[in-house]
């Protein structure tokens, strides 16, 4: 017979272990533009609009062109739930729409996040996602998720 105590353990621990596997793989991104880009410093909600097609420009007016890491990796899909807590599967309902509009297009795709610094570090317009972990001196951190 199973005690209420056993029955709270055999839940409550799957649960917590679940828990704690989850934030022990999050990443931690950085938003990255070029060394040379006169921007220092990118808000949530800016960033937010250069992503999802709102904006066209940094916030001075100068062209910006955002980058995407690969389809279906679990670091394009982490970004996207801490930018705007929606996975890549509706990220990808989203830009459908809007192309279908004709109202904006999505971010570049990168092969990967080498590819993405390289194409910072190539472009003055150029912005985009990598995990902290990998920053570079090729690349300017504009922001810094919490």
């Amino acid at each position: 017979m199973i005690s209420a105590r056993n029955l709270g353990l055999n839940v409550m621990l799957p649960l917590c272990l679940l828990f704690v596997s989850f934030y022990a793989k999050s990443t931690e991104f950085v938003v990255v533009v070029n060394k040379s880009n006169t921007i220092n410093a990118l808000s949530k909600r800016e960033i937010i609009d250069i992503y999802m097609g709102r904006y066209l420009t940094f916030p001075d007016g100068e062209t910006s062109k955002p980058l995407d890491l690969p389809a279906q990796s679990a670091l394009k899909n982490d970004f996207y739930l801490k930018l705007v807590n929606k996975d890549e599967q509706k990220i990808n309902a989203y830009w459908a729409r809007l192309l279908f509009s004709g109202r904006a297009k999505p971010p570049t795709p990168s092969a990967s996040v080498e590819d993405a610094i390289n194409k910072i570090a190539a472009s003055q317009f150029a912005i985009g996602y990598i995990p902290l972990s990998q920053v570079t001196d090729a690349v300017k951190v504009v922001y810094t998720f919490d």
